[in-house]
């Protein structure tokens, strides 16, 4: 009858015999790498969503159709994934609630245009940026707390090693070979974390540099019609 022979030498065993702290720190790493990588498709997700939202916006925007029927077209169905419809949605508001008022400086007008449609951006903005502080930490520790298990798994198989009989390559390997995944998961933690956040940032940016061109686009559109119907 033949012995079954266990391979100690597999992924497995190095991961189910290395030390409780190296476990530890295995399991922490890969817990915070699929949190990163549910956040990485949820924002993909968003981003997308805002960006397309963006274009159809601004295409009935510039269409011809009269802003007071947008505002109400935008009230009536709001897509809460398009920033600029929030940004467009506030400005106007207040521009209505002003132009309402009698008496009211058309400076003061614009001023009160601008200030609500920076709240708004900065809204969007914040949307924008929800995950990237995770992703930025993810990237930036689990290299360092991946080496933190390899450095407590080699101390641990030194220690073994010192009061083996006979010192060969063969007793101090899987003990180094299972404290070196850690830094293995903590590099595979650390990398999609970094690109997605560099992406991500870039994206963002982008995004926001629109909702602003978009903000003095439509602030110049006010400007003249405030203007034009006090003359």
């Amino acid at each position: 009858m033949e012995a079954t022979v266990v391979d100690h030498t597999s992924m497995w065993s190095l991961i189910s015999n290395a030390s409780i702290v190296v476990q530890l720190v295995m399991l922490v790493l890969v817990g915070a790498s699929v949190t990163s990588w549910i956040m990485i498709f949820q924002r993909s997700t968003m981003i997308r969503a805002a960006r397309r939202s963006l274009e159809t916006f601004e295409e009935r925007f510039w269409s011809g159709i009269d802003l007071s029927k947008l505002y109400r077209q935008a009230g009536a169905n709001p897509d809460p994934d398009s920033g600029v419809e929030q940004i467009f949605r506030g400005g106007f508001k207040e521009f209505s609630r002003l132009r309402q008022q009698p008496g009211v400086d058309p400076d003061a007008v614009m001023d009160g245009v601008n200030r609500a449609m920076r709240v708004a951006i900065s809204r969007e903005e914040e949307k924008l940026e929800q995950s990237l502080p995770f992703l930025a930490t993810v990237g930036s520790t689990s290299p360092y707390i991946g080496l933190f298990g390899t450095v407590w798994g080699i101390m641990n198989s030194f220690r073994g090693l010192a009061s083996a009989q006979q010192a060969t390559l063969a007793t101090v390997a899987p003990g180094i070979a299972e404290a070196l995944i850690a830094t293995a998961i903590g590099l595979f933690a650390a990398i999609p974390a970094v690109i997605a956040y560099n992406r991500f940032a870039a994206r963002g940016e982008t995004l926001i540099g629109r909702y602003y061109t978009f903000a003095d686009e439509f602030q110049a559109i006010l400007h003249r019609k405030v203007h034009t119907s006090d003359e």
